[in-house]
């Protein structure tokens, strides 16, 4: 295998570009992960009430986990298929094939009229969303100056809880019932709009076209990084997203349904003020978490936040028992730590994984995490019903796992300072 020739220079039009295209895309990504826990209690309780049975929490609890379970696995699937895809078509033909899925089947759940109708069209649609993060972290990186690379990990982590945001503010002014949902459910399909944008304003990343021409089109990215010695960074990398995505999935994602559960139904805007507490939290932590790491080293800053989320974690879980000031303020901080990950993973697995399989290592990691957060999805059902349909208990249970994360980080490589390995 040939060494890669070194990109030239890009120019500022080439940046904007691609910067644009990463950020919307996981923006939009952000905005379809934000539409079920808007939509699904009022969603599924008509689904339940259709059905004939009285209409409880402890069926949404269920059917919650079931559909969130089956969002993560399907992400961890398009994690790695779409993040082949970009390492063997290239990374902005795959982005819009990833766009394209996420956006179609969120808009289909327009025609849900069972719970499992419901998780199926939740799991197609999270195949393109798992693929967004892998292939947009990789093309931003690759394209962009390395000086740059710690202001756009927090701006790439930052742009889904943008997205996750404004889905939020759609709930505040439209009242999400059961008569209404659905409609909220369309606007996940707006999306796939974007990828004409793309294809006719971003260009290809040059260091994976270098990359893929100096292997003559015969590069076998999904072997390398699942053999030596690549295996073990994909293992190490696999955990460290583990840990932050089963902290969102399996409690901080339960939020709105805790709140609206707290007030019994009758404040409708809770869910919505909830949910953007905790999004404008997550804007704020990625920045952070980003910057933390580009100061402190990778290592430290993803130690302390782990301390901070579970800190934080347990002051919210374990200490507030109503819907009020303090309970939005503290979503808002544990918004802002538990999503700080999310701007220091784009900027340490582009640093662990070479151009010619980066997209595949990354897409593998973040999203393979993600079926440990399924797992922790599912037991956030169990332990509910253990705990009497307790959000606060199984919350303040699951985010434990932020123990694990202060422990295996000493484990990992020290990239600061390290050029992206070619």
């Amino acid at each position: 295998m040939t060494v890669p020739t070194p990109p030239p220079p890009p120019t500022q039009k080439r940046l904007i570009a691609v910067l644009a295209a990463a950020f919307l895309g996981w923006m939009f990504d952000g905005l379809e992960m934000g539409i079920f826990p808007l939509i699904a209690r009022p969603a599924l309780q008509q689904m339940q009430a259709h059905g004939g049975a009285v209409v409880d929490d402890a069926f949404v609890g269920k059917w919650m986990g079931i559909a969130t379970a089956a969002f993560l696995l399907g992400a961890a699937l398009g994690g790695v298929v779409f993040g082949w895809l970009g390492d063997r078509i290239g990374r902005v033909r795959a982005m819009n094939l990833s766009i394209l899925c996420y956006s179609i089947f969120t808009g289909l759940i327009w025609f849900a009229e069972s719970p499992h109708f419901l998780a199926g069209a939740r799991f197609i649609a999270a195949l393109g969303m798992g693929g967004q993060w892998a292939l947009g972290v990789a093309l931003v990186m690759e394209v962009w100056p390395e000086k740059h690379r710690p202001i756009l990990a927090g701006v790439i982590g930052a742009a889904a809880n943008v997205g996750f945001a404004l889905i939020a503010v759609v709930g505040r002014f439209f009242v999400v019932s059961q008569d209404s949902w659905r409609w909220v459910a369309l606007v996940g399909a707006a999306p796939a709009l974007l990828t004409f944008l793309i294809r006719i304003f971003v260009p290809e990343s040059e260091r994976w076209e270098s990359a893929n021409k100096a292997s003559g089109g015969k590069n076998r990215p999904l072997r390398e990084v699942l053999t030596p010695p690549y295996l073990k960074t994909t293992l190490l990398a696999t955990v460290f997203c583990a840990v932050a995505l089963i902290g969102t999935w399996g409690s901080v994602q339960w939020l709105p349904l805790w709140a609206d559960q707290l007030t019994g139904g009758q404040v409708h805007t809770a869910k919505a003020d909830t949910q953007m507490a905790s999004a404008i939290g997550a804007v704020v932590g990625c920045l952070i978490g980003a910057w933390f790491g580009g100061r402190i080293g990778r290592r430290t800053a993803y130690f302390l936040l782990c301390l901070g989320s579970l800190i934080s974690c347990g002051v919210l879980f374990r200490g507030i028992d109503t819907y009020g000031s303090a309970f939005l303020i503290m979503t808002f901080v544990v918004g802002a730590f538990t999503a700080a990950f999310y701007g220091w993973t784009p900027l340490y697995l582009p640093e662990l994984f070479p151009t010619r399989s980066r997209a595949t290592g990354q897409g593998i990691a973040y999203n393979a995490g993600r079926v440990f957060a399924a797992i922790g999805a599912v037991q956030m059902g169990s332990l509910m019903a253990s705990f009497g349909g307790s959000y606060a208990k199984a919350g303040a249970v699951i985010t434990l796992v932020y123990l694990v994360g202060m422990v295996t980080i000493w484990f990992a490589p020290e990239t600061q300072g390290k050029p992206l390995p070619e």
